[in-house]
C-alpha cells in the first residue's frame, strides 16, 4: 500500500512540475519576444545589422587577409565645414580617418610605403567630399560618404591598393 501511495504521489508531483514548467515557458516567451522586438527597433534606429548580409545587402566584404593588410592613420583630426542645410546654419564635422591597404597589391610597393608623403592630398580629398554634403546627409548615410572618399582616393592614386577608408571618429558639431 505504501509503495502504491508513493508512486501516486510521485506521479502527481511530476504532473504539477510539468504544468508549472509549461506556465513558466509561456510567460518567459512573451517577455523574450518583447525584448527581441525592442532590440530590433533600437538596432534599426542605429543602423546596426544583426544578420550577416550578402554582398548585395551592403555589408562590406574584403578579399584581403588580415596578414596582407597595412593601415595608415591620418594623425590630424580634420574639422570640415559642411554645406548649409535646411536650417540655414553652418555646421562642422570632426573626422579622423584610417586607410586600409593591400600589401600584396603591385602598387603597394610603389605608393604604399610613401602614403605619408601624400597625406595632404588625401586630406584634401576627404575635406572636399565631406564638405560637399549637408549635416543631414552625413548623419543619415555616412557610409556612402566614406565610399565616395574611397573612390576619390583610389582615383588620386589611379589604383585600388587602398581598399577601405574608415572614419575612426566622426563627430558632428
Amino acid at each position: 500500500m505504501k509503495r502504491n501511495m508513493l508512486s501516486i504521489l510521485i506521479l502527481a508531483l511530476l504532473v504539477v512540475n510539468l504544468v508549472l514548467t509549461a506556465i513558466m515557458m509561456f510567460s518567459v516567451m512573451g517577455s523574450s519576444r518583447k525584448t527581441s522586438a525592442l532590440i530590433d527597433d533600437i538596432s534599426s534606429v542605429l543602423k546596426l545589422e544583426l544578420d550577416n548580409q550578402s554582398a548585395t545587402g551592403g555589408a562590406v566584404e574584403y578579399d584581403v587577409a588580415i596578414d596582407d593588410m597595412a593601415t595608415y592613420t591620418i594623425e590630424e583630426e580634420l574639422t570640415i565645414p559642411l554645406m548649409t542645410g535646411a536650417d540655414g546654419q553652418i555646421h562642422y564635422y570632426l573626422i579622423a580617418a584610417t586607410l586600409s591597404m593591400n600589401t600584396k597589391h603591385d602598387d603597394y610597393k610603389k605608393y604604399g610605403e610613401s602614403v605619408a608623403d601624400y597625406e595632404s592630398l588625401i586630406k584634401g580629398e576627404i575635406s572636399s567630399v565631406v564638405g560637399s554634403h549637408t549635416l543631414e546627409e552625413m548623419q543619415s548615410d555616412i557610409d556612402s560618404v566614406r565610399r565616395e572618399v574611397l573612390e576619390r582616393v583610389q582615383k588620386l592614386y589611379d589604383s585600388d591598393f587602398i581598399f577601405n577608408v574608415t572614419f575612426t571618429k566622426a563627430i558632428p558639431q
